[in-house]
Order: C-alpha cells, then sequence, then structure tokens
C-alpha cells in the first residue's frame, strides 16, 4: 500500500454559483460522502491545506488580476471575465485555498511524508491564465503547484498531465515558454468543445517549443484511443523529458455520461491511465504524482471514476 495524502477543507464549499451552474459545491459533497462510504479516505492520510504565501501565488498570476478579482468579489460580482465564470463573495479567498490545496499535497509529496496526494479542491484551475479568469477557473492550481516545487523544493524539471476533456489553455500559455515544465493535454478537438486551443501544432514557443503537447480526440473517442494515445505519445516524451514529479489535471469530464462533452471514456479507461501513469512515475521520478482535481460534472460518474482513480494511487 502506498501512503497517499487526502487533501480536503469544508471551505470549499462555501463557493457557491448564483446561478445554476455544472460546477457547484455538490460536486465535492458527492465525492466526499462515497470516498468516505467506501473507507478509503480513513485509508488516505489528512492533510489539510492553508491559504498560500503571496509569492506562490505571484510566481504565476499577475498582481493586478489578483486585485481585480479581490475587488469583483467584494463588491459582489456575480462572473469574472466570462459569463461562464462566477463569483460570490467567497470566491477569492477559497480560489487562494484551493491553491493552498496543490500546495500541500506538493509539500507532502516533495517532503516525503507521503508517496502520493489526491487534492480534493475546487474551483478548478486549469483555464486560468497569468491575468484572465475563465472556465470556472480563477486561480490556475496546478501551475501554482509546479513554481512551488520549483521555487521551495528545488524541482528542476516538472510533468503537468492534463486529461480533463477541455484543454487547459491557461496551464499551456503560463508555460508556454519555459522547457522546465512540460505540458501535456489529451482533451476533445478544440473545433468541438470549449475553449478552442489545443491542437497538435501548439507546441511551445522559444526555449519552450517541444515541451508541449496536444492530443486532440475526435467526439466519440473512447478508451481504445486514450490507450494508444497514452502508449504511443505520452510514455515517449516522458522518457525524453524525465520529469522529477508529475502533477495531474485530474478531470472526469472525458467520461461517456458527462453532459459537458461527447468523449466515451469509461471507469477502465482512467483506470489504465492511472496506472500507465504511475508507472512512468515509479521510472522516472521515485514515484512522485499529486493528482489535483479539475473537471467532472456527472456525480455518478465522477465518483465511481474517483474511486478507482484513488485506488491505484492506493497500490490496491
Amino acid at each position: 500500500m502506498k501512503r497517499v495524502a487526502w487533501i480536503y477543507h469544508p471551505d470549499y464549499l462555501l463557493h457557491t454559483p448564483p446561478f445554476e451552474h455544472p460546477e457547484s459545491p455538490e460536486r465535492l459533497v458527492a465525492i466526499t460522502d462515497h470516498l468516505g462510504g467506501t473507507g478509503l479516505i480513513d485509508r488516505m492520510v489528512p492533510v489539510t491545506p492553508d491559504y498560500p504565501e503571496d509569492t506562490d501565488i505571484l510566481s504565476v498570476h499577475d498582481r493586478e488580476y489578483l486585485k481585480r478579482l479581490e475587488s469583483a468579489c467584494r463588491r459582489g460580482d456575480l462572473t469574472l471575465d466570462s459569463e461562464d465564470t462566477y463569483l460570490n463573495r467567497h470566491s477569492f479567498n477559497i480560489a487562494l485555498l484551493s491553491a493552498g490545496g496543490a500546495i500541500a499535497g506538493a509539500k507532502a509529496v516533495a517532503e516525503g511524508t507521503v508517496d502520493r496526494a489526491f487534492c480534493a479542491i475546487r474551483p478548478p484551475g486549469h483555464h486560468a491564465g497569468r491575468d484572465v479568469g475563465m472556465g470556472f477557473c480563477l486561480l490556475n492550481n496546478a501551475a501554482v503547484a509546479a513554481r512551488y516545487l520549483q521555487a521551495r523544493h528545488g524541482v528542476g524539471k516538472v510533468l503537468i498531465v492534463d486529461w480533463d476533456v477541455h484543454h487547459g489553455n491557461g496551464t499551456q500559455n503560463i508555460f508556454l515558454e519555459d522547457p522546465t515544465v512540460f505540458y501535456f493535454s489529451i482533451h476533445e478537438h478544440p473545433t468541438f468543445l470549449y475553449p478552442g486551443t489545443g491542437r497538435r501544432w501548439e507546441i511551445g514557443k522559444g526555449k519552450g517549443e517541444g515541451a508541449t503537447l496536444n492530443a486532440p480526440m475526435a467526439p466519440g473517442a473512447g478508451d481504445a484511443e486514450y490507450r494508444t494515445t497514452f502508449e504511443q505519445m505520452l510514455e515517449p516524451a516522458v522518457e525524453r523529458f524525465r520529469p522529477e514529479i508529475i502533477l495531474v489535471s485530474a478531470g472526469f469530464d472525458a467520461h461517456r455520461d458527462d453532459p459537458l462533452a461527447d468523449l466515451q471514456v469509461t471507469e477502465e479507461g482512467f483506470r489504465f491511465m492511472t496506472r500507465h501513469l504511475l508507472a512512468l512515475a515509479d521510472r522516472f521520478c521515485g514515484g512522485k504524482v499529486v493528482s489535483i482535481l479539475e473537471g467532472g460534472y456527472e456525480t455518478s460518474s465522477l465518483t465511481s471514476c474517483i474511486e478507482i482513480h484513488v485506488r491505484e494511487l492506493l497500490g490496491e
């Protein structure tokens, strides 16, 4: 059995939509109820996140953006930058706490307190850019964790694997010219799905050219296509890059039952992706993996996929 950190805070439920919205506290309620009922939470190492240091957030996001986000929440604005990115009066603080959750998971793994971590955090983050919120995301949790590891733990090379069904345009843009962070995304094809980025020819820029790898999937793609992509695209890239730690932007909305996309991945597809990634981590970075929750909006498939994901992290 592996030691897996469980990162969660009840205050994550305070970020509530002012109108009907797929990204709601009920997602985390369903996850915690389900994992608690299976006994899996009790088998993980509980880690309570805290608010991050300003320097850790400013390593990713512009100061003026943070001020604008905080002011919008204080004014009672309902959205930020796009109509689908909602706010309430708690959202600024909870976005900070969500980033703090990703940091807590990264810290626990980097310090060897645990082997792996699962960060049950919200709001999600992979669409958030340096100076913009979009796609339900306010702060980029995975990017903050990556920069934290580099600044605080001397990690040289970080791999981010993003299997959310939507392309993580914010994460890609933040590291576009950085050769020390390799960003891999497998997602529904940009022609058909938000945010319209993540085509194969987007491979990074300048010194970061070659450190971005996108695998757009046509509508209807499922387990077989994902398996082929992991084996034929991701694995050779990891062999070349040789990361020191792996972060997962773990969205579960590519599942065939999820309402926001048109892919056909099943529970077994997520089992394969998790298992394959853990094997790569064992080969190249001492098994160090930090999984950070992103999307997943149909609670039955979300909870069943996360149960499988956590069981694999535990090494069952």
